[in-house]
C-alpha cells in the first residue's frame, strides 16, 4: 500500500471560480479539481474534506460543492466511501483497441511499467487454446501467467499461450520488455487480431492479486494474434482492475 498522503488543507489555493461567468459553478469546481488531479498536484490517496467544508472554502453551496464531487466520482477521479471520507483514486489507463500490447501502451504514455512473472511453463494445449492457436488438442503451448503494474499500482493479471516451436520465452526478458516486443525480436511479424472486451466481478484470488476488493468489477478482454501470413502466434486472456483501467475506441461516422 503506498504511504498515506496528509489531508488537503484547503481547495481554495487551487480553484479560483468566476462568479460572473456562464459556466456552472459546479462545472468550474469538477474541472480544476480534474486539472489539480491529473497534474498530480492532487496525487492519488489525497483526503477531502466533507461537502460542507469544500463549499465553505469555495464559497459556493452545497449543492453545487456536491454536483462537483458526483461529477468527479463518475469520472473515476475521487471514491468516497464511509468511514474513510473522499480520497482521490488513481487515474485509470485508457488503453486504445488496437494492435498493441499493454507493455508498449503504459511505456509510451510514462506510465512505469512492472512486470512480476507468476509463471512461465510449456504445457499440453487444453481444447480452448488449440482451438485459438489453431493447433491439435495437447500440443506443447508456452503458457504464461504475469501480473503488469503501472506506477506500482497492480493494473492486470495476463494469462497468453503460444506455440512452443515459435520462440524461446524466458522469464527474465519477460520482466524487462513487453511480449509483443519480444515476439517482434525474434523476427515475427504482428499483422491482425481478433479481440473480444467483457466485464465480469473478481474472484477472491483475482482480487487479492489485484488489490481490490472481492467481486470488485474488472474488465476482461480475450485475443488472438496473428501473423502476416494470418497464423495465430497468440493467445491471451486477461483481466483488468476496472477501477484504474478503461479501453478507449475511436469511431469514424461514414
Amino acid at each position: 500500500m503506498p504511504p498515506e498522503i496528509p489531508q488537503l488543507e484547503s481547495l481554495a489555493a487551487l480553484v479560483d471560480l468566476d462568479k460572473s461567468s456562464a459556466v456552472p459553478l459546479y462545472f468550474q469546481v469538477a474541472q480544476q479539481l480534474e486539472a489539480a488531479i491529473a497534474g498530480g498536484v492532487l496525487p492519488p490517496g489525497t483526503r477531502l474534506d466533507s461537502e460542507i467544508e469544500l463549499a465553505d472554502q469555495l464559497g459556493v453551496s452545497r449543492p453545487t460543492m456536491r454536483k462537483a464531487m458526483e461529477f468527479l466520482v463518475d469520472k473515476g477521479l475521487i471514491v468516497r466511501r464511509r468511514g474513510v471520507g473522499t480520497r482521490v483514486v488513481q487515474s485509470q489507463v485508457r488503453r486504445p483497441l488496437e494492435l498493441s500490447s499493454l507493455y508498449d501502451d503504459l511505456k509510451s504514455t510514462g506510465q512505469e511499467p512492472a512486470t512480476a512473472v507468476l509463471s512461465n511453463t510449456v504445457e499440453p494445449a487444453s481444447a480452448a487454446v488449440a482451438e485459438a492457436l489453431r493447433l491439435a488438442e495437447g500440443t506443447p503451448v508456452i503458457a504464461l501467467t504475469r501480473l503488469r503494474k503501472a506506477r506500482d499500482q497492480p493494473l492486470a493479471k495476463m494469462r497468453n499461450y503460444l506455440p512452443a516451436l515459435l520462440l524461446e520465452v524466458r522469464t527474465d526478458a519477460l520482466e524487462r520488455h513487453g511480449l509483443y516486443e519480444l515476439i517482434r525480436a525474434a523476427g515475427i511479424r504482428l499483422h491482425a487480431a481478433t479481440q473480444k472486451v467483457g466485464a465480469r466481478n473478481a474472484t477472491a484470488v483475482e482480487a487479492r492479486l489485484l488489490g481490490e476488493s472481492r467481486g470488485a468489477a474488472v474488465l476482461t478482454m480475450e485475443r488472438v494474434a496473428y501473423d502476416d501470413s494470418g497464423t495465430p502466434v497468440e493467445y491471451g486472456t486477461h483481466i483488468y482492475a476496472a477501477a484504474r483501467y478503461s479501453f478507449q475506441m475511436n469511431l469514424l461516422m461514414g
